[in-house]
């Protein structure tokens, strides 16, 4: 995956992530075989993460757009997972946490760098920002965690992008 180059003001890190589009391959070869296997694993948070980006790539290309989609991370840490470009100028930001739940400080490095856009983008293009989340049976959902963030679980977020 591609890292963002707009600027904002910051010093980038341009180097491509990668991921295993395949996260049931990623399983199979980190020897897990089962769904407990996979939430005890000190891998989850990096399968999520490849899960959530391969879902966005089918979805782009099964709504017969380009697939587009990028990472951003400066030199201060500052890191948000997916950038997706929409339509007319607009840009989502989306934030994946594997937990089942989400927190308004999971959220954090999301609003800091949508801020930093909108003031940059004065064309006007609309900036979403979503943390995903993995589905939970127990937890109340919310989808409202810091003021212009939403709180989804993953299959909502597939969807709107």
């Amino acid at each position: 995956m591609p890292p963002f180059y707009d600027n904002v003001d910051t010093r980038l890190i341009k180097s491509p992530k990668v991921y295993v589009a395949d996260s049931g391959l990623a399983c199979h070869l980190l020897g897990m075989d089962s769904a407990r296997d996979v939430a005890r694993s000190p891998f989850l948070g990096p399968l999520f993460e490849g899960f959530i980006d391969a879902e966005i790539v089918k979805a782009q290309i099964n709504s017969a757009r380009r697939p587009e989609i990028y990472y951003f991370r400066d030199e201060h840490g500052l890191e948000v997972e997916f950038l997706v470009p929409g339509r007319r100028g607009g840009i989502s930001l989306v934030e994946r946490k594997a937990a089942r739940t989400a927190t308004p400080t999971m959220a954090w490095p999301m609003q800091r760098l949508g801020n930093a856009l909108k003031k940059k983008r004065l064309q006007g293009g609309v900036i979403e920002m979503s943390l995903v989340h993995q589905l939970s049976s127990t937890a109340t959902t919310t989808t409202a965690i810091m003021p212009g963030v939403q709180a989804v679980s993953w299959p909502s977020v597939i969807q709107t992008l």
